[in-house]
């Protein structure tokens, strides 16, 4: 975790911090939120008494208008669902505080959710993807077998199994062990803003004969690699942050892995 520009400010729903932005980005979101105060070192929109719906129609139309202005790449017609600043476990049976358009996250400094997976042979080598070019963020970078954000109204577990699904070619876990392996958070500044997610990661232990096929387009290849190769490719920046920590994660936690639910066993 980096810690933030000095310069750049918290915003606020109210007196519940939703993110980090840019003095400039600051500015232009006074503009356009309506009832806003923008001071020195904090933006605080008030909006603290409107709906759920209502607070995210204001700002997804904002960050619309941010798109059409040339100021927001990469929109996936996907929402993602803002609980709190520091939301550890989400669920969508719990009310957000709002949910709007997954690429606006980084450009508004909201925190996300992410699921990724280490998936590992027995014999210690990693299967890991290559992003697809076409990705709006990190494309052509090495990443975990699956790794997929959070959207909203999706329990992890669904999400897990959906993006097992699309980007691996994994719809069974027979012949397959999984288990969850905790999560880490983490946040840095990117061109597109601030990051800050907490990823969900889960070590996926592959049959030997398993090779990942991609479903969905958005993985141009799948590389099996051997520790000393995961190690001098991470090294050499060619995984993508969030993917080093995955495995990071996953490794420290071996010992103490936690079982998965049981509609997820073999």
């Amino acid at each position: 975790m980096q810690p933030a520009p000095a310069d750049w400010l918290i915003w606020r729903c109210g007196a519940l911090p939703l993110g980090l932005l840019s003095p400039e980005r600051a500015a232009w979101l006074a503009q356009q939120l309506g009832p806003c105060r923008l001071l020195s070192q904090e933006l605080v929109w008030q909006a603290e008494e409107a709906s759920q719906a209502q607070r995210s129609e204001l700002l997804q139309s904002a960050l619309l208008t941010a798109r059409e202005q040339g100021l927001l790449t990469g929109w996936r017609n996907e929402r993602f669902s803002f609980w709190h600043a520091n939301c550890t476990t989400p669920e969508p049976q719990t009310p957000a505080i709002l949910s709007v358009e997954r690429s606006g996250y980084r450009w508004l400094g909201m925190l996300s959710h992410a699921v990724h997976v280490n998936g590992f042979l027995p014999d210690g080598r990693l299967w890991c993807a290559r992003r697809a070019l076409g990705k709006a963020t990190d494309p052509g970078m090495l990443d975990n077998v699956t790794a997929g954000g959070l959207p909203s109204g999706e329990t992890i577990e669904d999400c897990l199994q959906r993006e097992l699904a699309e980007e691996a070619g994994l719809f069974s876990l027979d012949g397959h062990s999984m288990q969850a392996a905790g999560s880490v958070r983490t946040s840095r500044p990117e061109p597109q803003g601030w990051h800050d997610e907490f990823v969900h990661v889960f070590n996926l232990t592959l049959g030997p004969d398993f090779e990942p096929r991609n479903q969905d387009g958005e993985v141009s290849e799948f590389l099996c690699l051997s520790p000393q190769q995961v190690l001098t490719h991470a090294l050499a920046g060619a995984f993508t942050v969030d993917a080093v920590q995955t495995l990071l994660q996953g490794l420290r936690t071996e010992t103490i892995l936690a079982p998965l639910p049981s509609r997820f066993s073999k």
